[in-house]
């Protein structure tokens, strides 16, 4: 199996997760204002710090269902990310062509039905489950489906299509570095449109951020110009879609799971539309004769219990937890596609990857607890 030359998009629940968590977080801060001064007293600097990093653990701005505990959240982070790098390593088996893969190499279709198998499963979880009784806090005209949910589903499209597209050519490695820019492009097009604006210690984050990117594509051994492009145009799609869903849908708070009860009937169709464009009927003859029907369920199985996984998460934990989650996740596919695969990694590529994933962290962690960590540490070795 050649897991570094093929995979699928996640369907970016994390994403839209991390997303409503951190608008909750400056929510909460803003109510709080100036009240967390930093004091030069090791008690007061603790009770200021657990104040703060109990205020990250408030819930979600999604009302949460019953069906979601408020449970530690180490085991659902295990299962989230077993269930993220299963997604793309069961993929690379399916479309891989090396010895030992499927040798399917039609990402459009696939992707498609997973969206289809999608669409089916959220429709059945309403019936016979609580996991989306969040729709009942949406309120959903046809008028507002047409001018909101049909454009964003369309950039979703366009985002897993050029994604899938980049994993034709690029590592997985390689890929995982330039995602660490997708926050960078999200914070660019949301000034674009007026929805933030940069500041001092935003902009040192983007230089931080592009630089790594920039260091970890000039030390890529297997650099594909036209790969490279697939990505950059996957990112682009993805930012704008994440834009769009603050600048389309004000007032309407969706979580993972309701978001894609949604986005995947939209996106199945028009990506069905572009098969026959695209890949032509060869993935009809020959995914019951390559895949079969078991692996093709077991597949899309695992790909709808990513998104009910990340319901979990951010019912369980914090928008800092979910960030160092992500980071662990993109470290953890880095790695074992190195160590189990053989994918090649340069030294220049780690410290790019290092720089970028640090400027990730920062990025996403609120200012006061970044500092409360920074002057505990300070604190603790004497400065």
């Amino acid at each position: 199996m050649a897991p570094d030359k093929i995979a699928l998009q996640d369907l970016s629940a994390e994403a839209e997760a991390d997303a409503l968590l951190r608008e909750e977080d400056e929510r909460e801060r803003g109510a709080r204002g100036a009240q967390h001064n930093s004091s030069s007293d090791e008690a007061q600097f603790k009770n200021d710090l657990e104040e703060l990093e109990a205020s990250e653990s408030l819930p979600p701005p999604v009302q949460a269902t019953s069906a979601v505990k408020k449970i530690h959240p180490a085991p659902i982070i295990c299962i989230w990310i077993f269930l993220s790098s299963s997604v793309i390593l069961m993929n690379a088996w399916i479309l891989g062509d090396d010895a030992g893969d499927l040798n399917f190499p039609y990402p459009i279709f696939l992707t498609t039905v997973h969206l289809a198998y999608a669409t089916i499963g959220t429709r059945l979880m309403l019936r016979f489950t609580h996991l989306l009784d969040g729709l009942n806090n949406v309120e959903m005209s046809w008028d507002r489906w047409m001018k909101n949910i049909v454009p964003i589903g369309a950039l979703f499209s366009a985002s897993l299509i050029f994604s899938n597209l980049a994993y034709l050519t690029l590592s997985v490695p390689f890929i995982q570095m330039l995602k660490a820019f997708t926050s960078v492009a999200v914070l660019t097009m949301s000034v674009l449109m007026g929805l933030d604006q940069f500041n001092k210690r935003t902009a040192i984050v983007v230089v931080a951020i592009s630089f790594g990117v920039a260091m970890a594509s000039y030390g890529e051994l297997n650099f594909v110009f036209g790969g490279f492009v697939f990505q950059c145009l996957g990112i682009m799609f993805e930012a704008t879609r994440l834009v769009a869903i603050q600048k389309l849908l004000q007032g309407l708070r969706m979580d993972p799971l309701v978001s894609l009860y949604y986005y995947a009937p939209v996106c199945a169709t028009l990506n069905a539309l572009l098969i026959p464009v695209f890949e032509g009927w060869a993935p009809l003859n020959l995914v019951l004769e390559r895949v079969g029907p078991v692996t093709l369920f077991i597949n899309c199985n695992v790909a709808l219990l990513l998104n009910v996984s990340v319901v979990f998460l951010i019912g369980c934990a914090s928008s800092l937890v979910l960030t160092l989650s992500g980071v662990l996740k993109d470290i953890l596919l880095v790695a074992g596609s190195v160590v189990l695969f053989g994918s090649p990694v340069t030294f220049t590529q780690m410290f790019g990857y290092s720089v970028a994933l640090a400027g990730l962290v920062v990025f996403k962690t609120p200012p006061e607890v970044m500092a409360g960590y920074i002057a505990h540490f300070k604190a603790s070795i004497g400065l």
